[in-house]
């Protein structure tokens, strides 16, 4: 995924109300907004140099996005970090339909947004006659903790989040009428060496993962190459999800 146009980089002031932030672009400090309902925890810090990108729509409140944090990390020290959190559904679809996933690949059709559940959506549906659908939910991750054991894991998630454990028990459901059901973590950083769940963050989402993959709930995990022009899948990640 490439960005549509070049992104324009400040420093990050403050984030707050979960959804705003505060981004001086050399002189001039506009407000932004923050496509991510996460805590964006050890991204946030004021000061840190960010990317924004700036939509000409006239109908938007805030005409900037947040899109990259420079983050500690990476072979040079710092890292880019993607925290738009609107972009890994399309990055995964147009991975798998490129046959870039290798659990993925061959499926003749791929639908986006479908319901399912107890009024949910799958982000990515595959069919293919003669085989059992795949309902394919994915989940971005920006959480690295580099004071944490060996500061080399990927983790999800960052906060509590009650959806994300209630997909899970949907998923789970699907397996148990014939379907597959894969998680995708999607690690929106350069960073990281292996991908694990933030149990002490979020331990029913951790129980409720362990839960789903004993019902054959399948996961994967891959991280993304990162630039202030592009965002594409790099490589897999192993999980140690035990």
């Amino acid at each position: 995924m490439r960005f549509s146009t070049p992104l324009l980089q400040g420093r990050l002031i403050r984030r707050y109300k979960r959804f705003l932030a505060d981004v001086d672009l050399g002189g001039e400090v506009v407000t932004v907004h923050v496509p991510n309902s996460g805590s964006m925890l050890g991204l946030d810090a004021p000061g840190s140099a960010v990317w924004l990108s700036r939509s000409d729509n006239p109908k938007r409140k805030l005409a900037h996005t947040l899109e990259l944090v420079e983050a500690d990390g990476g072979p040079n020290g710092k890292s880019l970090v993607g925290v738009n959190t609107s972009h890994p559904n399309g990055l995964v679809a147009a991975a798998i339909a490129a046959g870039t996933i290798p659990e993925l690949a061959g499926y003749a059709r791929l639908r986006r947004e479908v319901k399912y559940g107890k009024n949910s959506r799958i982000d990515v549906l595959l069919e293919d006659d003669g085989r059992p659908p795949v309902y394919v939910e994915v989940k971005n991750v920006h959480l690295r903790r580099p004071d944490l054991d060996d500061g080399l894991a990927a983790e999800f998630p960052d906060c509590v989040t009650a959806r994300g454990a209630k997909h899970l028990d949907e998923m789970s459901d699907m397996v148990r009428q014939g379907a597959r059901a894969v998680m995708v973590y999607l690690v929106q950083r350069t960073d990281c060496a292996y991908f694990r769940v933030a149990s002490d963050i979020d331990p029913t989402y951790a129980a409720g993962l362990r839960r789903a993959r004993e019902s054959g709930v399948e996961a994967v995990c891959w991280s993304c190459a990162i630039t202030p022009e592009a965002i594409e899948l790099d490589r897999p990640l192993p999980l140690r999800l035990d």
